[in-house]
């Protein structure tokens, strides 16, 4: 019986090539994750209350946790009103405008999914979408801008074992905004993400006394009077 031709290594003919196919078919593809841009156009159905941590409670707060003690310094509410803004600067111009937390949007968007059963968790939307904000030198958070003349309001608001106090807070009772969200497109559709941005804005909202915490203000709905645009 003639035996089968051997190679220098030692190997038949006939095993080195079945080592080749096995190491050929090993070989893994992974194609890019199909994904699309698109920025959606909102519109505020309620006041957004907005309040961000001035430098002043900030620095209260460390002193209070070092152990310092705490000058009572007058009231300014106007420095008050001021300095509870998000702000964005223009990096060519320097000039200021408004924002608010895209991770704000991203979170009522996210927390929207429960309004759909089991359809889909937000664990996993959290893995599908992602929103994309400005980010300046006016704040260390990437923003989204906020087009709309903000006015200051007074509220009482309850501290600590029953104290209350004073807060002076901007409100922007009409507003409206752009959302740039960026999806995968073999997991969930355009349309998927429209209806959920539009659930988050009426069931969740943003900003103070949101229905997310049991207030009526900062819902807002996909504008239908412009124009969602593809931006890749």
């Amino acid at each position: 019986m003639k035996k089968p031709p051997v190679s220098a290594g030692g190997l038949t003919k006939q095993k080195e090539t079945n080592m080749t196919i096995v190491n050929q078919s090993a070989v893994i593809q992974i194609d890019r994750i199909a994904a699309e841009t698109i920025r959606v156009p909102i519109v505020g159905t309620a006041p957004l209350i907005v309040h961000n941590w001035s430098e002043k409670s900030k620095r209260q707060m460390l002193e209070a946790q070092q152990g310092k003690k705490r000058l009572k310094e007058a009231r300014d509410p106007q420095a008050e009103f001021e300095a509870a803004f998000y702000r964005i600067i223009d990096p060519a111009s320097g000039e200021l405008s408004y924002g608010f937390p895209v991770t704000a949007f991203k979170a009522a968007t996210v927390g929207a999914a429960r309004f759909y059963g089991k359809d889909i968790s937000m664990t996993a939307l959290r893995q599908l979408l992602f929103m994309r904000g400005v980010l300046t030198e006016g704040d260390p958070q990437q923003l989204v801008a906020i087009e709309g003349e903000p006015r200051m309001r007074e509220d009482m608001v309850r501290v600590g074992m029953g104290g209350s106090d004073l807060r002076y807070r901007p409100e922007f009772p009409t507003w409206s905004a752009h959302l740039e969200v960026t999806f995968i497109t073999s997991s969930i559709s355009r349309q998927s993400v429209l209806s959920l941005i539009d659930a988050a804005g009426m069931g969740i909202g943003v900003g103070e006394w949101r229905p997310e915490k049991r207030g009526e203000f900062g819902t807002y709905a996909v504008d239908q009077s412009k124009t969602v645009e593809v931006l890749s």
